[in-house]
């Protein structure tokens, strides 16, 4: 088949060559960019001085998940106590365990709202 070609067929060859070496070239220039930023992104983050914006910003909001969990927690665990104190003193077995575990959850999920910014401080009526 390559035998039946003309002329025509020989200047459509060489324009799609042309065209690939164009495109290795682009291809090339574009790996070299491209290794440039991957080396220039590791040397940054190898640096412990130059990210110490982002480690702050990390500290923070890592700050704020435990001091939100606390929160909830908290809230669950008073509940859960004082419902445990009024079955001991009452003698009502798990009613008040219940009731004030649930009450506790609630506290706590608005406690959270609250310092999370989401429920507006309702403290100053």
């Amino acid at each position: 088949m390559a035998g039946g070609r003309n002329d025509g067929g020989n200047e459509s060859g060489d324009k799609s060559s042309s065209e690939e070496a164009a495109l290795s070239a682009r291809l090339g220039s574009l790996d070299h960019r491209l290794s440039e930023i991957r080396d220039s992104r590791k040397i940054k983050t190898d640096q412990p001085g130059d990210g110490s914006g982002d480690v702050a910003a990390r500290a923070s909001a890592m700050a704020r998940g435990f001091r939100l969990s606390s929160e909830l927690i908290a809230g669950v665990v008073v509940g859960a106590v004082i419902g445990w104190g009024f079955d001991r003193l009452l003698s009502t077995s798990p009613w008040g365990l219940i009731v004030f575990f649930l009450l506790g959850f609630v506290a706590g999920v608005i406690n959270v709202m609250r310092s999370a910014g989401v429920a507006p401080d309702r403290t100053g009526r």
